[in-house]
């Protein structure tokens, strides 16, 4: 198509899906049989901050140059051609030879991105720290490099490698950026090891986009005003948004908890998006890290998902969750939008899912209502069920300052059940980790009277 596109910036989309035939997606429109299902990219585009125009949609296996097949592609173009839309989203990832192709079929300065390099237009816009960016802008150009390769003429390529093309440049803003990545260093794991020394354990909330984990994070904290108390929290937010959102932030909300007695800091992290190559996970594995190294992660669901989409996302979730070094607890939320006999199939897609899953999990699934507060004592069992044994302990100390200090340190990191004073001694009983215990000990060496 030969007319030059009128505005190269508009933020006016077209959506593009290919659905398998005989394949419908798992969360279906009535007619689904011929309808791919768009739900999920559409509030994707508009989470970008687009306009979502018109949408093109075909059932048939895939077409190895353009995706869709040749005729519904040149339709899609002229669709281009009718709304003005700057801009192609396909819902499907596309290799660099069907972004060069259908650029090629759809008006002069037409982008063509996938789902993959939308959601990396959401992080970007998102990303509220230094290393959430440079790591953003290092994916973009990763998912461009070989687009560009494919657009560039070999021998031309072979010419001006020593005095440099586009192709060369992108490779040396990848190394570099790599490097800057490196000097950063992982200040959130070095945080948490902080915190893990003063006495605090870590539960991660992992699931998909809009299964409830901000509102779920907003039940368990204790409070709203954790950074007042004038600590070195710089990754705690003051409030958690409960929106129905895609995407809030790239960086992880931190909120202080007491679950089953224990001192917890519980963390919302990244939503999972559907369809997402693991590439493109294991490029923002500082995102996931709180999963990996807490205490016991929690892997929210929407139990309003029908039971296949249910399953997928599962799937794709526990397997998100393999390095996790907690337990992994499945919790099914939005409980009160089922039937009993609907949550109760529901209950069942997760203990089967569950027992195929390469990770320590429970294979009985606690379902909630974050909104309604449903079952969240039994949340909070199970979650102190799933953290590290706790050892009872007691010191007898002297009665003076030094003594008086570290009583206040265990109240700090442990659970105090008695302080008792007693002539010249203090006796304090208290329940606490067994690295807090050997620390309160050390301590407390060269003046501890043992009882």
């Amino acid at each position: 198509m030969q007319s030059r596109h009128a505005n190269t910036q508009s933020r006016d989309v077209v959506i593009a899906k290919r659905a398998d035939d005989g394949a419908p997606d798992a969360e279906t429109t009535p007619d689904a049989e011929t309808t791919p299902d768009t739900e999920e990219i559409r509030r994707l585009a508009e989470a970008a901050g687009h306009e979502v125009v018109a949408e093109v949609t075909q059932t048939r296996p895939e077409d190895s140059s353009l995706q869709f097949g040749r005729g519904k592609a040149e339709e899609l173009a002229r669709t281009v051609e009718e709304t003005g839309a700057g801009r192609v989203v396909f819902d499907n990832l596309l290799t660099p030879t069907q972004t060069v192709e259908l650029a090629a079929l759809c008006p002069d300065g037409t982008e063509i991105v996938d789902r993959h390099r939308l959601v990396l237009d959401i992080f970007e816009a998102q990303a509220g720290s230094k290393r959430a960016a440079l790591q953003v802008e290092r994916t973009k150009l990763a998912w461009n490099l070989p687009r560009i390769r494919e657009n560039t003429d070999e021998q031309s390529m072979n010419k001006f490698t020593e005095s440099g093309t586009r192709y060369y440049d992108v490779l040396d803003r990848i190394d570099e950026l790599d490097r800057k990545l490196a000097d950063l260093g992982d200040d959130a794991e070095a945080r948490r090891e902080r915190r893990r020394e003063e006495g605090f354990e870590f539960v991660a909330l992992a699931g998909y986009t809009n299964a409830g984990k901000s509102t779920l994070l907003h039940r368990l904290a204790d409070d709203l005003d954790f950074e007042a108390s004038g600590a070195d929290h710089a990754d705690l937010d003051a409030t958690a948004e409960i929106e129905d959102r895609l995407f809030e932030t790239l960086d992880t909300t931190t909120r202080r908890a007491t679950i089953d007695g224990r001192r917890t800091l519980v963390t919302d992290t990244v939503g999972f998006v559907s369809d997402l190559p693991h590439d493109l996970v294991a490029d923002f594995h500082g995102t996931l890290s709180a999963t990996e190294t807490a205490d016991c992660a929690t892997l929210v669901a929407d139990a309003s998902d029908s039971p296949a989409a249910l399953r997928e996302k599962l799937k794709t979730g526990f397997d998100l969750l393999d390095d996790a070094e907690g337990e992994v607890i499945p919790v099914l939320n939005k409980a009160d939008l089922l039937s009993e006999s609907e949550l109760g199939e529901r209950e069942a897609v997760v203990r089967k899912v569950a027992g195929n899953a390469d990770v320590e999990c429970s294979a009985n699934p606690v379902p909630v209502s974050a909104t309604e507060g449903r079952n969240l004592d039994t949340l909070r069992e199970r979650i102190g069920d799933a953290l590290a044994d706790r050892r009872e302990a007691e010191l007898v100390l002297p009665n003076d300052d030094a003594a008086m200090s570290l009583v206040s340190w265990l109240y700090d990191r442990a659970s105090v059940s008695e302080v008792a004073y007693r002539d010249d001694e203090v006796r304090v009983e208290f329940e606490a980790k067994e690295s807090i215990v050997e620390k309160a000990r050390a301590k407390a060496d060269g003046f501890e009277v043992e009882a």
